[in-house]
């Protein structure tokens, strides 16, 4: 099975597009591109041979971990301390106030003390580590392509001397104290949005993310003696928020076991009826009206499109997709052991009938305290109330 980090030692970044788990050892072990519900080209976290993995750290003996984020933002920073030298490890997803740029993580390491020797290895598997891939390198760059049916394409930006070992980008550089070395992998296909080129337009990326996270966090109405650890919960609900489609995730993986070595993996990279209506309930506790008011415009739609009967699904896509056929990954021996591993959700088809007190409560206070819901959602509320009304009797899967 390898060696797979405790689920707990990472840490995660985003940029309301997908998300990636950080390890305290400096790997991204886990990241669906380039959207939240795409498949995955990092997935180490779920098998340590062939899920793709993207590590950035230093050459030390004895290293000691720690992770932390910079204050009221999403941008994470790993540090590693030994008696040989000190490095830290800076990562983040560019994201803007108003401009919805392709993804991209940016990757800065650097020394704080000492001469640090580091390695880098890029090692992308495309298509849940289903597809094979092409590589083309240039000076500063490295592309790879997927030859599967995803066709995706990431770019890896940067200064170090990169080899092609077995697929894979390496490189290993030194830094004395004070040096750094950017890491950029970004989406080859499309527009090049953020031109993420040189040091000042890194810098400035760096700057536009800091801005709109506090900015976000500037708005929050808490003024409790909890404030770090709301703000933190806030700052990582908000992660999990679809900025093209209103939706709210659920988790950002699947696959990860309830418990270790058994088989209830399940793909949460979904928008549930109840877990989102909890969410956008602390939301509007804390004055995040944006949110609430996107979320409301996504169940409008739902409620929209109901199923024949005036009933709704437990669960959707986060761009509101009915169907969510379930599938398993054999070639994955998941996280620790613990298979199969799954992608998709055969929950959809579930009868749970507490969601309708749930979507009803979180309507209620938006409605009190947004603003008004519209006459066509009202309209198909009370269809789905009279639907509620004749069935709540009826046997469910639910946990209540």
């Amino acid at each position: 099975m390898g060696s797979y980090e405790p689920i707990e030692n990472h840490g995660v970044i985003g940029d309301l597009q997908t998300v990636a788990l950080v390890a305290v050892d400096g790997s991204i072990d886990f990241l669906s591109f380039p959207e939240f519900d795409s498949p995955t080209i990092f997935a180490s976290i779920l098998d340590h041979e062939n899920g793709g993995v993207f590590r950035v750290a230093p050459i030390l003996e004895d290293v000691r971990h720690r992770q932390l984020y910079l204050p009221d933002t999403n941008l994470l920073i790993s540090r590693f301390q030994s008696d040989d030298g000190v490095a830290e490890l800076l990562d983040f997803m560019p994201i803007h106030e108003k401009v919805e740029a392709p993804p991209a993580v940016v990757r800065h390491i650097r020394t704080i003390r000492g001469d640090v020797k580091f390695r880098m290895i890029c090692d992308p598997r495309f298509d849940y580590g289903r597809a094979n891939k092409k590589i083309e390198v240039k000076p500063g760059e490295v592309l790879f392509r997927s030859e599967g049916p995803d066709g995706t394409a990431v770019r890896l930006r940067t200064e170090a001397p990169v080899k092609i070992v077995d697929g894979a980008a390496i490189a290993e550089f030194e830094l004395r104290s004070g040096e750094g070395m950017d890491f950029v992998l970004e989406n080859a296909e499309g527009a090049d949005v953020l031109c993420l080129h040189d040091g000042n337009a890194r810098l400035q990326a760096f700057a536009d993310t800091v801005k709109f996270w506090r900015s976000w966090v500037g708005r929050s109405n808490y003024q409790g003696r909890w404030r770090e650890m709301v703000q933190r919960s806030a700052l990582t609900l908000k992660l999990l928020t679809s900025r093209k489609h209103g939706s709210l995730l659920a988790a950002a993986t699947f696959g990860l076991p309830e418990e270790i070595g058994g088989e209830r993996n399940w793909d949460y990279r979904y928008t549930w009826i109840r877990d989102a209506a909890f969410t956008v309930y602390a939301l509007i506790r804390l004055g995040y009206t944006d949110e609430a008011r996107s979320f409301m415009g996504w169940v409008g739609h739902r409620c929209g499109e109901l199923n024949f009967d005036g009933s709704l699904q437990i669960m959707y896509g986060l761009d509101g997709r009915h169907e969510l056929a379930e599938q398993t990954l054999p070639h994955l021996e998941g996280y620790r052991g613990s298979s199969p591993v799954r992608i998709g959700n055969g929950a959809y088809g579930q009868l749970q009938l507490d969601i309708y007190g749930e979507l009803m409560d979180s309507v209620y206070l938006y409605d009190k305290y947004v603003e008004p819901i519209s006459w066509d959602l009202w309209q198909n509320l009370t269809r789905i109330i009279d639907w509620v009304c004749d069935n709540w009797r009826r046997k469910d899967a639910g946990i209540w």
